[in-house]
This record gives C-alpha cells, sequence and structure tokens, in this order.
C-alpha cells in the first residue's frame, strides 16, 4: 500500500489524556469516532483487526472449532423463553419491525446456539461440539470510554461448546484456557487469569483474562503468595470474625441528627465504622418483569458487592433501588434497618460477618435516629446470609492467608460453563448412548476483538508512537523514500515492488514530503520494520533498516532482501 492513495491521515494533536490507546490509535489513523461509542475502523485499524482475528482462529481451530456466523437481530421470543429478555436492563437493545415483531439487537448467542443445537443434533454420536463466530454486538452501555476499551458497538469472537455431560464441557473448557493462554502470548498481549462473575450469562463457574494497566475498569484481587486471583466484586472474604462470647446488650435508641451517611455517624457516636452496619438498596428485575426490592446489610467499614449479591440470590439484574420503593417498605433512606420494616416488600440479604458481629450500630428507620446494639438473629432475622462484602487491599487471601493486593485491569476475554440452562429453555436435546433423551451440556467462551487491540496500543508504545509486535502490525515494513533525487524515488519504487512480489507486507511513503514529516509519521504508525531509500544511503549503495524498538543499521543494496526477511524472523 502507498501512503499517498491510503485512506486515513496521522494527526498530531492529542486525542484522549487518560487512555494512550485510544490517543495514539486516532492520532496513528487506524480509528476515527462515529458518535458515542461507536467507531469506524480505517484500513490500517481493519488489517490489525484481521491479524488478530486470524490469530484467534488458528488457535480455535486447532481445538476443534467450525466457524460459522449467526445475526445480529434475533427474535426476542427466543431471549424470553431463557429469562432474559426482562431480567438484563437497557444495555440490551430491544425493538419492533414494521410488523410490530418484537426483536434485540444480540449481545450474545447463547440463546441462537441452542435454538440450532435442537435442530441439528439428535444423538451423542454428533457429541462434542465447538463452534464459533466474529460476529458485531451491541450493547447500549452507560458510559463508554476509553476509546475501543468500552464501546457499545463492537467485534467478539464467541464459540460455544456442546457436550454430553459436565465431563465433556471441563474438557473444552481446559482446552479453551490452554488456546486463550496460546492466542494472548502470541499477540504480545501479558494477560492473566482471574476467577469471574457468570453475570447475565449465568451457569456456575467463569473466568476472565485480564490485561493489568493502571487505567483498567475492573478491580482485580492478586495473592503474590500462592498466586490466588479473582475478580475484586467475587473474590472471597477472608473474614476476622469477631470472638463468640461477647455479651448481647440491650437495644437503645439515640439522636443522630445530620448522620446519614456512615462516616457522619461514626464521627457522631466516636466509633469506628466497623461498629456500624449499613443498608444498601437494589431493585432486581424478576423473570415476569416486576420489581423486588433487595435490602443488603454489611458492615459499615465494608463495600457491597453487586455480583455476590446476583450469585447468592439468583437474580441476574440488580440496579439502585428509588426512595419510594424504600419508604413503601417502611424504612427511611440514610436511617434504615430491618427493624420494624414490612418484610413482605422486600428480601433482607446480610453478610456473613454483619451476621457474626455484636452489638453493631443500625438505623432506626426514622430520620435523626439509629439504634445501638443491634444483633442479627436477635432482632431480626435474615432471608439470606452469605458473603456479600467485596475485598479489600490487605484483607487476607482466602487461600494463604497473605496480604491481597488490588490491582486495575481490562477484561479481553471470558469463558463460562453454561451447564444446561440455554439447552433446557430452547429444549436442545440428544440420544445417549442409552437411548435416553438428555440435555446438551454447554460452555461459551469470549474475547472482545477491538478491545485487544486497544490494549495492545496501551502495552506497545513509546513516546513517538505505537510499537506494535509482527503479529498485529498492519504491515510487516514501512519503507521510506527520503530525498528529492529521481535515484531515491526509483530505488524505492522497485524495493517496493520487490518486497511485494517476495510476499513481504510492505506501507511505502511514497509522499513529497519532507524527511522529519515522513519518520514522525512511520513512527506514529508503529510498523515493526522501517527501511529507508535515501540520498545518504544510495552514496554508500545501501538501505537503512531500523526494527521500530530497535537500531538502525546501513545494508547493502544487495544484501538488502535477505537482511530484511532475517530482521523480519527476529521479529
Amino acid at each position: 500500500m502507498r501512503v499517498s492513495r491510503l485512506f486515513g491521515e496521522t494527526r498530531r494533536e492529542e486525542v484522549d489524556a487518560e487512555f494512550k490507546s485510544a490517543d495514539l490509535l486516532v492520532r496513528a489513523g487506524y480509528v476515527r469516532q462515529v458518535g458515542a461509542g461507536i467507531f469506524t475502523l480505517l484500513p490500517l485499524g481493519w488489517r490489525s483487526i484481521r491479524k488478530i482475528e486470524r490469530v484467534i482462529r488458528e488457535e480455535i481451530d486447532a481445538i476443534g472449532g467450525q466457524e460459522m456466523s449467526m445475526p445480529v437481530v434475533q427474535p426476542a421470543e427466543l431471549w424470553e423463553r431463557t429469562g432474559r429478555l426482562n431480567s438484563i436492563d437497557e444495555t440490551l437493545v430491544r425493538f419492533t419491525d414494521r410488523a410490530d415483531r418484537a426483536h434485540v439487537l444480540a449481545m450474545t448467542h447463547e440463546e441462537a446456539v441452542a435454538l440450532h443445537a435442537a435442530s441439528e443434533i439428535s444423538s451423542y454420536r454428533q457429541l462434542p461440539a465447538l463452534i464459533y463466530q466474529f460476529q458485531t454486538k451491541f450493547r447500549d452501555e452507560l458510559r463508554s470510554r476509553g476509546g475501543l476499551i468500552r464501546v457499545r458497538e463492537f467485534l467478539m469472537k464467541d464459540s460455544y461448546s456442546l457436550d454430553k455431560d459436565y465431563d465433556g464441557l471441563d474438557k473444552q473448557y481446559e482446552a479453551h484456557r490452554m488456546a486463550y493462554n496460546r492466542i494472548f502470548d502470541r499477540l504480545g498481549l501479558p494477560c492473566i487469569e482471574v476467577q469471574s462473575d457468570s453475570g447475565v450469562m449465568g451457569g456456575g463457574f467463569a473466568h476472565e483474562y485480564q490485561y493489568l494497566t493502571e487505567v483498567g475498569e475492573d478491580s482485580l484481587a492478586i495473592c503474590d503468595g500462592c498466586g490466588y486471583s479473582a475478580n475484586a466484586e467475587v473474590a472471597i472474604c477472608s473474614h476476622q470474625f469477631p470472638p463468640a462470647g461477647e455479651t448481647l446488650k440491650d437495644l437503645e435508641k439515640v439522636a443522630t441528627p445530620e448522620c446519614p451517611t456512615i462516616e457522619s455517624l461514626a464521627e457522631f457516636l466516636g466509633i469506628g465504622a466497623d461498629g456500624t452496619a449499613k443498608m444498601v438498596f437494589l431493585s432486581a428485575s424478576l423473570a415476569d418483569g416486576k420489581q423486588k426490592l433487595i435490602a443488603a446489610v454489611v458492615r459499615g467499614d465494608m463495600e457491597l458487592s453487586e455480583a455476590k449479591l446476583r450469585q447468592l440470590t439468583g437474580m441476574s439484574c440488580v440496579e439502585a433501588a428509588d426512595e419510594l420503593m424504600i419508604e413503601d417498605a417502611g424504612m427511611s433512606p440514610g436511617y434504615a434497618s430491618p427493624l420494624g420494616a414490612d418484610r413482605s416488600k422486600m428480601l433482607v440479604v446480610v453478610d456473613e460477618l454483619v451476621a457474626m458481629s455484636k452489638n453493631l450500630v443500625s438505623g432506626a428507620n426514622e430520620a435523626g435516629y439509629h439504634l445501638k446494639n443491634v444483633n442479627c438473629g436477635r432482632d431480626y432475622k435474615p432471608d439470606i446470609t452469605g458473603d456479600i462484602a467485596q475485598v479489600k487491599e490487605g484483607d487476607d487471601c482466602p487461600v494463604c492467608g497473605q496480604p491481597l493486593q488490588l490491582k486495575r485491569g481490562v477484561e479481553v476475554g471470558n469463558i463460562f460453563k453454561l451447564g444446561t440452562k440455554y439447552s433446557e429453555a430452547m429444549e436442545a436435546f440428544y440420544n445417549s448412548e442409552n437411548g435416553q433423551r438428555e440435555l446438551i451440556v454447554m460452555g461459551s467462551y469470549g474475547i472482545g476483538v477491538g478491545r485487544v487491540l486497544a490494549c495492545i496500543a496501551q502495552q506497545h508504545n513509546d513516546e513517538h508512537g505505537l510499537t506494535l509486535p509482527l503479529a498485529v502490525a498492519p504491515y510487516a515494513v514501512q519503507l521510506l523514500a527520503v530525498g528529492k533525487g529521481e535515484d531515491v524515488a526509483s530505488t524505492a519504487e522497485k524495493w517496493y515492488l520487490k518486497l511485494t512480489e517476495a510476499g513481504i507486507e510492505v506501507l511505502f511513503d511514497d509522499r513529497k514530503l519532507s524527511p522529519g514529516v515522513k519518520f514522525n509519521d512511520a513512527d506514529l504508525r508503529g510498523m515493526p520494520l522501517r527501511v529507508t531509500v535515501s540520498d545518504r544511503t544510495l552514496k554508500e549503495d545501501s538501505m537503512e533498516l531500523k526494527p521500530r524498538k530497535g537500531d538502525k543499521r546501513l545494508v547493502p543494496l544487495a544484501d538488502g532482501m535477505e537482511e530484511i526477511k532475517e530482521e523480519i524472523a527476529r521479529l
């Protein structure tokens, strides 16, 4: 490709100060923003995406994957059958066509896969199976940010395993774990595997692949001692429970004017936040479309993990409850507790640390008042008790007891054990060796292709621009003609043709611009190897070779092809 014909100009002005990847991909002419969370991949960006696809395709094919393509527009009835139509919030786009038929823009394809499995698989002899696709998805994210990091429209590789039983699922799950490690290694993207929340996918077991970066959205709990790692949302809290022998004291109502927060309450009473209990109110969407108030109780020095709450209650979609729901249940926002509330209108979920703690301060359900010495079990009964608190920096590792570190990361891939949730809803059965009808056991595995490109750009750059690995770079070689002489132009032209005929991908800067502009653009675009033909090099019958992350050197024109091939092989 000649730069003079390339669609997509470089830019000098800074675009995004927080995410270097977003800034560089725009300035280097890889992407352009169309709207909030919606981007066009220009030719350079699209070539990189296709390179990433190729690596993923090779590794998924190697574990038995068969590529196909499923529609992004799906009948809403499919999602209604699995319960996700009403349990997912506004991120799932719903619409009706001109015939008033309800549809969704699929954000993932479990429903469609189960539907096809029901029609295409009838015998155990057809299992195991693994299908996958590269498909555009759309999620109406509330806050898109970071260029390709969090977008609304995006390209995903999603694969789906179909098995006779859970042993088969375990094998395909493990095969994906190994394939993902190879994929990210080949792409030059360092990732760690962490335990995660299955979220709207359902199922009982999941992992994420996280690229560690300070600008990441996810908080990860990591133990350097034993290697334990989990998304902080689901990391197990290893609590130091209070001694069991403490005496339960009598309830005492105290005036606490202007103390609607834990901080103001603890300061007013002269106690630590760990001596208080707080309520977090959420509204859960049920399968029938109705809303259920959830009152979650955690100790005042802890934060609620909505992911753990979802897992514990089995409710897939929760959001902040409005004050009317809280007041309708007989509670006062800022001064609430389960004591005296209308329990028929809510589900009370108590963290295990609160259940074991004695004589905490809780709200009195009256503005300006709290209750001292509130004890779970004696003063109110929880509907559900479990670990719903989020880990903090320095908490004990649940495996080895060493302090946990919290680090930031960006999720680039995930794997889920779905079980039979979707096959049951879609009646996807197979006939077993014994002639019995059995449900197909499913797994789901995703990689956000555009997000991978963004994270690679975040990882591979310097003060001059992108420094992309060979496996991802749009072109292996950036060829520059630097100088005004006819010999420079003709020699560079010959080398452009020679390299292209040799099967080497070349971006040839044939523009009649100053050397500084060409060198700056080459560094910004980040091709792995720069080859320069100039008046100076031709005087020595040579060309200049410079790896993007290396030193430049002159090589004789006669040895140029061999030297370039050797340099690419080293890269």
